[in-house]
């Protein structure tokens, strides 16, 4: 091969990345921003569900947050929530969330286990299918 050919082909290659680079650039601008978590109190609609973290109370370890679930069918609304603490998940320790129908609103608690969790940032998390929710307890 060509030196001349060998060079024309780097510089091809050379102006392929930077088209690839421009166009990634350009995905980047005109992504949403994430929305800011919610307080307790606020209700967020997430799918098919209406999700209100109504009151979060932590003691000796365990997090105990009151919810109510209101729109959808859902054989473990449990599930559907997971507990950042500090920076590490927390497990769900106890949960008295049962089945909910479609249009009945159930109020349930969810009891974590941040025990282990070493500062006081506490960020719950609701997904149903690929939209999720957020709300800052501590």
């Amino acid at each position: 091969m060509k030196t001349r050919t060998l060079l024309l082909m780097a510089l091809g290659c050379g102006v392929a990345i930077m088209l690839a680079g421009a166009v990634f650039l350009v995905q980047l601008t005109r992504q949403d921003d994430p929305q800011a978590p919610l307080p307790v109190g606020a209700a967020a609609t997430v799918g098919d569900m209406t999700v209100s973290v109504d009151d979060a109370d932590e003691v000796n370890g365990e997090l105990t947050v009151t919810v109510t679930l209101n729109g959808a069918a859902d054989e473990l609304p449990a599930d559907d929530f997971r507990l950042i603490a500090s920076g590490r998940p927390a497990a769900v320790a106890e949960t008295t969330c049962a089945v909910t129908a479609v249009d009945n609103a159930e109020t349930c608690t969810l009891t974590f286990d941040v025990s282990a969790a070493d500062g006081v940032s506490r960020v719950l998390f609701y997904e149903r299918g690929e939209e999720q929710a957020r709300w800052l307890l501590g």
